[in-house]
């Protein structure tokens, strides 16, 4: 037998707009565009990409997940066949912040994309149940374009070892 809540699915404009109502799910300011499986969001500045370029940008919208929603990120099709290629993420359950995308330009032509545009789609799934830990690591609250902050972790760790064997560190 079927219960609500009970399977995962794709979210349709119809139930993101439930969701954004319920407060499942947030997305400020107003001005992305509600698509039929999901949501464009738009760039935070003007970029031009000349030939062979990545940058990293973020989109001007806020967003803040539930624990029961999880998001995927998807280049709008026109811009990859100008020859943009994204790294796109998936976006936690409990996720808050505005995301940074990097564009990379494989084309031979520069790609210019204006402040406002909208450049990625947000795609929403309702997990089948609510997850139990939500998002909570060293990009939660991010705002406008955040660098990798992979590094800062590790970076410790040689001084806590060189402390550890110098013995000044218990």
């Amino acid at each position: 037998m079927w219960v609500e809540g009970d399977l995962s699915m794709s979210l349709s404009d119809k139930d993101i707009a439930s969701a954004i109502e319920k407060g499942e799910l947030r997305i400020v300011p107003r001005g992305f565009r509600l698509n039929p499986a999901g949501v464009d969001l738009r760039i935070d500045r003007d970029v031009r990409l000349k030939p062979k370029q990545q940058v990293l940008v973020a989109s001007m919208e806020r967003v803040e997940l539930s624990n029961r929603i999880v998001g995927f990120l998807h280049l709008r099709s026109s811009l990859a066949r100008e020859g943009l290629i994204a790294s796109l993420a998936l976006v936690d359950p409990g996720f808050r912040g505005q995301l940074t995308v990097s564009l990379y330009n494989s084309g031979d032509s520069a790609v210019n994309l204006a402040k406002g545009e909208r450049f990625i789609q947000l795609s929403l799934l309702r997990l089948g149940k609510p997850a139990i830990h939500k998002y909570a690591g060293r990009y939660q609250n991010s705002t406008g374009v955040v660098a990798s902050r992979r590094q800062e972790k590790r970076s410790h760790t040689p001084k806590i070892m060189e402390s550890v064997i110098q013995g000044t560190r218990g």
